[in-house]
């Protein structure tokens, strides 16, 4: 059984090494971080470097093409058994691989979501809870996910068996971790919501994603997505 981080880098040098010790220190000799750097122009490069760790494979975009480009090129050169996303610039908590894979094996989950703890840059506590700050709760209903999108990246975890469904991604998809919740939930595959805050969760000027969207991007998104999800 082998886990595979993806993680999609831009100039996140303040912040990316936290964030990779948080999640190598917990992960197995034989287990993985993709790291898809999208052209950065800091030092997020050289600071991945200087790990020296044979478990990141990094690979450098040439152009900027954005995080779902990121993400989907990482998940294209995974090789592992269960997959978890993660932002450049948050801190995992010591826990949260040995409770999401909990709920892989108990539980027979093919989606795995959790909550957080938001923090500001500094790691200063902004919120108990991203659920509660974000307004964003997972629901299991398609109606609901399609209407708004409950799920985080950053908190979202799932096996292999759901990764051909959801590669490539749609060009127009708004979100790659609402498109991967929407084709489980279309194919009647588990999904777990863990109450657990499994990470600090650092929301910053410079913040990649989840930033907030005007109402007629909003809409524009909800029907990108609804064409999408039929199609798929």
């Amino acid at each position: 059984m082998m886990i595979s981080v993806c993680m999609a880098t831009y100039n996140g040098a303040r912040f990316v090494g936290a964030q990779l010790k948080s999640i190598l220190d917990q992960l197995g000799s034989n287990d993985e971080v993709i790291v898809v750097d999208d052209h950065s122009t800091d030092e997020t490069v050289a600071v991945i470097d200087q790990f020296k760790d044979s478990r990141i494979k990094l690979i450098e975009n040439t152009t900027n093409h954005g995080p779902i480009y990121g993400f989907m090129t990482a998940l294209n050169y995974a090789k592992g058994d269960y997959l978890f996303l993660s932002d450049q610039d948050d801190v995992w908590f010591p826990n949260k691989v040995t409770r999401v894979m909990t709920a892989f094996e108990k539980e027979k989950a093919v989606v795995v979501v959790h909550d957080g703890i938001v923090t500001d840059q500094s790691l200063s506590r902004v919120d108990d809870s991203w659920n509660h700050f974000s307004h964003r709760v997972p629901s299991q209903s398609m109606i609901k996910t399609l209407i708004k999108n409950g799920y985080t990246g950053a908190m979202m975890a799932f096996s292999r068996e759901l990764l051909p469904l959801v590669l490539p991604f749609p060009k127009q998809v708004p979100m790659h971790d609402w498109w991967i919740a929407l084709v489980a939930m279309k194919h009647h595959m588990k999904i777990v919501v863990l109450p657990d805050k499994l990470m600090y969760y650092r929301r910053h000027a410079g913040n990649v994603t989840g930033s907030h969207r005007k109402l007629h991007e909003m809409m524009a998104f909800r029907f990108n997505m609804l064409r999408l999800f039929i199609r798929a």
